[in-house]
């Protein structure tokens, strides 16, 4: 596709901003630009902008790693505009045209660029969507890990970092030394406590660098927890081509997402924040049990779907939701395992959420894949699924059902180590040589030596037993005749 200006997204049939843009100002720097970000934080935004508000709070995105090129071209080709694509149930699409969006750094070749923007006093809020492993942590412990490569680079190297962190530290610092207040360093990830974790990586990398400085940061600077919910799929080329024939409108990088979209965030903002609340985002004094919620029955359950529907054959969400069996260990593993360690929840009808999700997860215009849910698997298992199974087990409770999600992940990078995935469905991994190694060796128990992915839960004897029984059962009777046997149990 050509370059083209601002003007060539528009269509009789697709809303455009309507807010004068050239008006608006950077209020926010968000490192992890991508598909989620552009569904969901952009939008909420745009919205507001569009209600005649929060023009102040426009966005700078940031792409970190060098294949945010592709985006700093879309991006800039297209004055910071896109098309994000509502898919419905029925099969119909909404489109509209979002402006929050000002201004795109490749941070590779505009360090400086980056930096002048950290410094800038307009920018009150820098938030992130780096991915559950991309917060420099032992995936094992949840500490930071003061030995990764990316650290340990860009510790000498803060002229040029490679990490989201690098820059937020090097920024903190530098807005320090010119007498000026920190801004609020807001997570969008998919972590239990994301809020705490970023504090606790942000802390860390900077007591490598100064440890006067990491006092500052851990004393001055707000890390609010937020809970992030909308299913975005990856962008195809099928989605150009459509929004081009239906609507008249050729994008470079349009994002398809559900109608669903939700976001509850702690109200800890020093600088000031939007007022995003006009625009139904739920500011708590606590978001943990939203947060646990969604983690551990939205997410896990996406894990549960990619390990059980790829050994079937299955490619696409919504036509894994329609086997029956799978469905039903669904509702059983939410129900039965993770429902039990959330506590209390206020004003939450559980039963209601739970049977939302499999509404949202059986919706046929999302055509979300499985192996878009089975990247970087390790990281989310370790974050959406070990955490429940701990706490079953500590309460003794039942962990049949989440044994069995475990078993399949083991299998499922089995089968990846025999080559019975085609290479397209295999998801990139960190952990991917250490995983297909473990799960294709002649002990069954090796997957769970994987210490810096599931920790000590091999050690515990309960769990160790119901893990092998599930994974002879699936490589006895297959995934159907292993999730007939849980079911029964």
């Amino acid at each position: 596709m050509t370059a083209r200006t601002s003007t060539d997204l528009s269509s009789a049939e697709v809303p455009t901003p309507g807010y004068d843009r050239t008006a608006a100002s950077v209020g926010i720097v968000h490192f992890g630009f991508g598909n989620f970000h552009r569904s969901h934080q952009a939008m909420y935004l745009d919205r507001l902008m569009e209600s005649g508000e929060g023009l102040d709070w426009g966005i700078c995105g940031v792409g970190v790693l060098p294949q945010d090129a592709a985006m700093r071209d879309a991006m800039r080709a297209q004055d910071c505009l896109y098309t994000l694509v509502v898919r419905h149930p029925d099969g119909s699409r909404e489109p509209r045209v979002v402006g929050s969006v000002l201004e795109y750094l490749f941070a590779p070749e505009e360090a400086e660029a980056v930096y002048a923007r950290l410094v800038d006093p307009a920018v009150r809020i820098v938030s992130l969507t780096v991915t559950e492993g991309g917060y420099l942590k032992d995936a094992g412990t949840g500490r930071f890990d003061a030995s990764d490569e990316a650290v340990v680079h860009d510790v000498d190297h803060l002229d040029t970092p490679r990490t989201a962190f690098g820059f937020i530290v090097e920024g903190l610092r530098r807005r320090r030394a010119a007498g000026l207040a920190p801004f609020t360093v807001l997570s969008c990830d998919n972590l239990q406590g994301n809020g705490g974790v970023c504090r606790q990586t942000v802390v860390g990398f900077a007591r490598l660098v100064d440890a006067e400085l990491a006092d500052w940061i851990e004393a001055e600077v707000a890390f609010p927890n937020c809970m992030v919910d909308r299913i975005t799929p990856a962008t195809t080329d099928a989605d150009r081509d459509t929004l081009a024939e239906e609507f008249g409108v050729r994008d470079r990088w349009p994002v398809p997402a559900e109608p669903f979209t939700q976001w509850i965030i702690e109200d800890e903002f020093p600088l000031g924040r939007p007022r995003l609340e006009a625009v139904d985002v739920q500011f708590v004094d606590d978001v943990t049990p939203y947060e646990l919620m969604k983690l551990r029955l939205l997410n896990a359950s996406h894990q549960a779907l990619a390990y059980l529907g790829a050994p079937l054959g299955y490619v696409l969400v919504d036509e894994t939701m329609r086997d029956q069996r799978i469905v039903r260990y669904l509702e059983r593993y939410m129900a039965e395992e993770a429902a039990p360690t959330l506590g209390e929840l206020p004003g939450i009808d559980l039963p209601g959420y739970m049977a939302t999700l499999l509404e949202r997860f059986s919706n046929p215009g999302i055509r979300d894949t499985l192996v878009r849910l089975a990247t970087d698997g390790a990281n989310r298992m370790a974050t959406f699924t070990v955490p429940t199974v701990r706490d079953n087990l500590l309460a003794g409770r039942p962990v049949v059902l989440g044994s069995l999600m475990m078993a399949a992940w083991a299998e499922y990078w089995a089968l990846v180590a025999r080559g019975e995935l085609p290479p397209a469905e295999v998801p990139p991994d960190v952990h991917a040589e250490a995983m297909t190694r473990a799960a294709a060796g002649p002990d069954p128990a090796a997957f769970l030596g994987l210490t810096r992915i599931v920790g000590d839960l091999g050690q515990d004897a309960r769990f160790r037993d119901e893990f092998l029984r599930q994974r002879s059962a699936i490589a006895e009777h297959g995934v159907h005749g292993a999730i007939d046997r849980a079911l029964g149990d």
